[in-house]
């Protein structure tokens, strides 16, 4: 009895225990998680980092600094730990369990990823962690940290289960110290710089269940790790420097749940069984992308049919050829995401099964082909995510796609499909947010009406089709597409006039509605675009006259805009593009210009803008593209050019704006032509980053060519061709180290061709022709050797090779003569042999000459005749008359 009782009174004990918990903060853990704290307010980044974070992100989402951070963890002894943020303690000892110190300044991911974290790098002391006896979870990730200190490790962390150390600045080795971690159950060592191979100790982590190495430099073979760690449910072995392996290593690991290897290249090597194997575990996760697999077939790996638990499946990337697997959606009907893009499947897309759970189907980019099912939106009636593009399929759209009521983002682009688009498409999806309809055969009269009902539509495009007519003054509810960031309608047939509504959308991203025939006046009389693109259309009338913000991008080109370019359309402090090039534009440059300091690309060739380069042009000092040829621009070049424009190099966010959808970015490409080594080239993405040129060619320039334009180093196309410029050519040029396109053709250049120009390595094209050039073309050395004939011709004076006139001046001599030779010749002094022979053969041909015209000429030989007579009795009397007066007056 008394036995009994002290039994009951003993668990009565423990319930009150585990009811009321331990209401007390253990002193020491308290004041180790204020030294915590202190060592991340000392380790906070200084203020020039912040000011650079700051810069890169935008308002309303700053990191915490300083005192900032933690603010519930105070000294305090009123303050029971247990209760700060990010602290979880045992409720029956009152001991610290759980330390979730993840993102302690609170960066916005997003934005912050753009930051190098090797500027704010710091090393973390581990001895303040010994005080925590029972802490079984520590996240200390997305912090910066390199490494600890004082040689400290997490050995006497015996009880941790939970340990993630991932994206931080972690570099060198992994440490053995995680070895003596026995209770381990998950790791994460994700994006970091570890490198090396893996240490064998970690073998002993036989309760492992959880291992992340993602995005690390980790090296060697890992198979007899993979084979020993067999409790592993989750493994990420992706973004890493390993050998490869083979999945057979998994059989006995009959609890792993899920496996990811992305690789960087295809290099690395995965084979797969592909016979009948049927593997212990039941899988619910797989992903291999961008590797090499199953090298020797390429062929799916058919255990997947007996993966029953699959949910998710990513096998992109990875050069696999057979027919469409149609037995991987039979055999895996609770499949939620099946990734197979860029492979090369063949044949027909169809399933057979309805998949009420599949969500998300990317089959982009294979060799499928065919029509598609007519009741695929019954075969996947919750898809969200349809990624069809970059195949071969033919026919039209079919009309269930309408009952995909969850449909998010469905892309059919680079196909043959044709027709026109079902309305049902319109009706049914109510929740498309991304419907992208590009390069294919579409055609007929868009029916805009019920585009009103897709109340969700973030990105429309259907370019490159023939969709023809003209598109609505007005939409019915127009307001519920204000959300649209994309409306692309290019190249394709559509006409008339550009619609007013399209100026009520706020906060827009792009409107693309080049090559077609639209026709008048641009409508908007104010823009909240980021780009804006009606070129090579039919568009007439004045510029209009905008004072944009907003706008990044803008469009013009090839339309019948006349008039003078105004001022206010010029006041757009954020615009990088202006090409209003090959339209018929009047007057000078406005002075506002210099207002779009932010312009990387100017192009306003092939007008009638006249008047001298205005040197307000020089304050671009961002420019990396600037086009005035084929107009009537007169004076001088400006010398300023040279001192001011940099172009330079700019990175590829200040060319394009974008939105992520799954797997999936849409931009809004910046596309520009610039004429450069004799034709007119595209640029875009990022060779657009990296063009950079300046051409004046085909006006009316006069003057010298500034020495300052040799300070241009960053450009690669150069063309002053087709002017009436002066002068020599500037030894500076020499110092246009990565010009590849250099034309001065057509000019009224003199002088000798600077011989220094052949340490321009990178030229490939270069003309000089049709100027007043002298002297020696330069040495047929480096890139000069590719050059023929064709780069001087027009210049009489020049001479070398290529050119087949040879050079003669007095040092070609190899053996000069000394001055006193000189002196002693005489400038009469000549070949007598020489002399004899020319003077004779030039007397015989005379004589010979005479005698055959007398011959033949019977009147002019007596007329001859007659005179010689004539010539002897005249000299004849003359002699006998001046003889007789002579011997008279000798007698007298």
């Amino acid at each position: 009895m008394g036995r009994s009782l002290v039994k009951w009174l003993l668990w009565g004990l423990i319930v009150l225990v585990h009811l009321h918990g331990h209401r007390g903060c253990f002193e020491e853990e308290r004041m180790g998680l204020l030294e915590i704290k202190e060592e991340f307010v000392r380790s906070t980044p200084n203020e020039t980092i912040q000011e650079s974070i700051k810069y890169l992100i935008p308002s309303g989402v700053y990191p915490l600094f300083g005192g900032h951070i933690l603010p519930s963890w105070v000294d305090d002894h009123k303050s029971e730990c247990c209760e700060w943020e990010r602290v979880t303690c045992n409720s029956t000892t009152g001991h610290v369990t759980h330390l979730s110190l993840h993102n302690i300044w609170e960066f916005d991911v997003y934005f912050y990823y753009p930051f190098d974290f090797e500027d704010m790098v710091w090393f973390l002391n581990v001895s303040l962690f010994e005080s925590f006896k029972e802490l079984r979870s520590l996240d200390l990730s997305f912090n910066a940290i390199g490494g600890w200190i004082e040689h400290k490790d997490f050995a006497s962390l015996r009880s941790l289960e939970v340990l993630n150390l991932g994206d931080n600045n972690f570099n060198g080795s992994l440490p053995k110290c995680l070895c003596g971690l026995k209770k381990l159950e998950e790791l994460d060592l994700g994006w970091n710089s570890f490198e090396g191979t893996l240490p064998s100790c970690l073998y002993n982590l036989t309760s492992l269940q959880q291992l992340d190495l993602n995005g690390n430099q980790f090296r060697g073979n890992i198979s007899s790790l993979i084979v020993d760690l067999t409790s592993l449910k989750y493994i990420d072995l992706s973004y890493n420097l390993f050998e490869g392996l083979s999945f057979s290593l998994f059989a006995n690991h009959s609890k792993l749940e899920s496996f990811q290897f992305r690789c960087d290249n295809k290099k690395v090597e995965i084979e797969m069984e592909n016979s009948d194997w049927v593997p212990l575990f039941k899988l619910e996760s797989l992903v291999i992308s961008n590797c090499s697999l199953n090298k020797q077939s390429h062929q799916l790996m058919t255990f997947l049919s007996h993966q029953h638990s699959l949910r998710k499946l990513d096998l992109s990337h990875n050069g696999l050829k057979g027919p469409f697997p149609d037995w991987l959606f039979r055999n895996n009907t609770r499949i939620k995401s099946a990734t197979l893009n860029h492979n090369s499947f063949t044949g027909h897309f169809h399933l057979s099964l309805c998949l009420n759970s599949t969500y998300v189907i990317d089959v982009s980019n294979n060799q499928l082909n065919g029509k598609l099912q007519q009741n695929i939106g019954e075969i996947l009636p919750n898809i969200r995510y349809l990624q069809l593009s970059d195949n071969s399929f033919t026919g039209s759209l079919p009309s269930s796609f309408g009952n995909m009521s969850l449909l998010d983002t469905l892309d059919v682009s680079l196909n043959n499909f044709s027709g026109e688009v079902p309305k049902d498409l319109f009706v049914g999806c109510s929740m498309l947010s991304i419907l992208v309809l590009s390069n294919n055969y579409f055609d007929g009269h868009l029916d805009w009406v019920p585009i009103s009902n897709l109340t969700r539509l973030y990105i429309f495009k259907i370019n490159h089709n023939q969709f023809s007519g003209a598109m609505p003054n007005e939409l019915p509810n127009f307001v519920n597409i204000a959300r649209l960031f994309i409306l692309d309608v290019s190249n394709n047939k559509m006409s008339g006039r550009i619609p007013t509504w399209i100026c009520n959308l706020t906060d827009f991203g792009g409107i693309l509605m080049q090559n077609n025939n639209f026709e008048g006046q641009i409508p908007c009389e104010t823009t909240t675009f980021e780009l804006l693109d009606l070129s090579h259309n039919l568009l007439d009338g004045s510029l209009p006259l905008w004072s944009s913000t907003r706008l990044k991008h803008l469009h013009l080109e090839e339309n019948n805009f006349s008039g003078s370019i105004p001022e206010p359309f010029l006041n757009m402090s954020e615009l990088r593009t202006l090409d209003i090039s090959d339209n018929k534009l009047s007057g000078s440059i406005p002075s506002a210009i210099s207002k779009a300091s932010n312009l990387r690309i100017l192009l306003l060739g092939g007008n009638q803008l006249s008047g001298n380069i205005s040197t307000q042009l020089c304050q671009l000092t961002n420019i990396t593209l600037m086009d005035l040829s084929r107009n009537l621009f007169f004076g001088t070049i400006p010398r300023c050019f040279g001192h001011t424009l940099s172009f330079g190099i700019f990175d590829a966010q200040y060319w394009a704006s974008g939105f992520r959808s799954g797997d999936s970015v849409y931009y809004l490409d910046v596309e520009i032509n610039f004429v450069t080594k004799y034709r007119l080239s595209s640029y875009k993405d990022d060779i657009l980053t990296y063009m950079s040129g300046l051409d004046l060619s085909c006006n009316n320039l006069t003057g010298e060519i500034p020495l300052e334009l040799g300070q241009l180093q960053g450009i690669h196309a150069l063309n002053l061709s087709h002017n009436q410029l002066t002068g020599s050519i500037p030894k500076s040029f020499s110092d246009l180290t990565k010009v590849e396109s250099l034309d001065l053709s057509h000019n009224r250049l003199s002088g000798e061709i600077p011989p220094q120009l052949i340490e321009l390595t990178f030229l490939e094209v270069f003309s000089v022709a049709y100027n007043n050039l002298s002297g020696r073309t330069p040495d047929m050395k480096a890139q000069f050797g590719t050059f023929d004939a064709s780069s001087y011709d027009g210049n009489p004076f020049l001479c070398g090779l290529p050119l087949e006139k040879n050079c003669t001046r007095r040092d070609d001599s190899p053996t000069p003569m000394h001055s006193s030779e000189v002196s002693d010749e005489k400038w009469y002094k000549v070949d007598q042999t020489v002399f004899f022979t020319s003077f004779l053969v030039t007397y015989i041909m005379f004589c010979v000459g005479v005698i055959t015209v007398l011959y033949i000429n019977t009147q002019w030989r007596l007329r001859c005749y007659n005179l010689v007579e004539d010539c002897m009795y005249s000299c004849y009397f003359s002699i006998s008359i001046t003889l007789r007066k002579f011997s008279a007056y000798l007698y007298n």
